[in-house]
């Protein structure tokens, strides 16, 4: 029997804003995510620095463990809308380490984006999803569109 008390992954996870000395590690995290596009590091070293920076147009935050090392982020963009009275936000980007998923990062994450756009008076999260829609359904976000796409060259 252990003396040292069992404690999940998620209980051990820190969330915080993404800094500039977390480059390396987020574009690991993404090479994970990466299904439709291949990550190019010349766009990934364009857009980092803006997505740290913020301002009031993106959130960056990142999930570290005991050893402060970054093991999940969450891209959310916020823009003012129109017919929503106020701000709208998509959750872009939720990756967690291939090695820790199921272990309730990605529901901290998720639920530090919310709390982030509740202080913001964002008025609704949208979630794009292929493959975690049930993910999301158990954090209570229901299906209300059609996502359609068209890339652009």
């Amino acid at each position: 029997m252990s003396t040292t008390a069992d404690t999940s992954p998620a209980e051990t996870t820190n969330i915080r804003p993404a800094t500039p000395e977390d480059a390396e590690a987020v574009f690991a995290l993404l090479q994970q995510l990466a299904m439709t596009y291949t990550p190019d590091r010349g766009a990934f070293d364009t857009a980092f620095p803006l997505l740290v920076s913020g301002g009031g147009e993106s959130l960056l935050l990142v999930a570290t463990d005991a050893a402060a090392r970054v093991r999940g982020y969450a891209l959310t963009t916020i823009t003012p809308l129109l017919h929503t009275n106020g701000s709208s936000a998509q959750l872009q980007e939720l990756v967690v380490d291939d090695e820790l998923r199921g272990t309730g990062i990605g529901t901290r994450l998720v639920e530090s984006v919310e709390s982030a756009c509740r202080e913001r008076h964002v008025k609704q999260l949208l979630v794009p999803s292929r493959r975690s829609a049930a993910f999301y359904e158990r954090l209570g976000y229901r299906s209300t569109a059609d996502l359609l796409k068209r890339t652009l060259d």
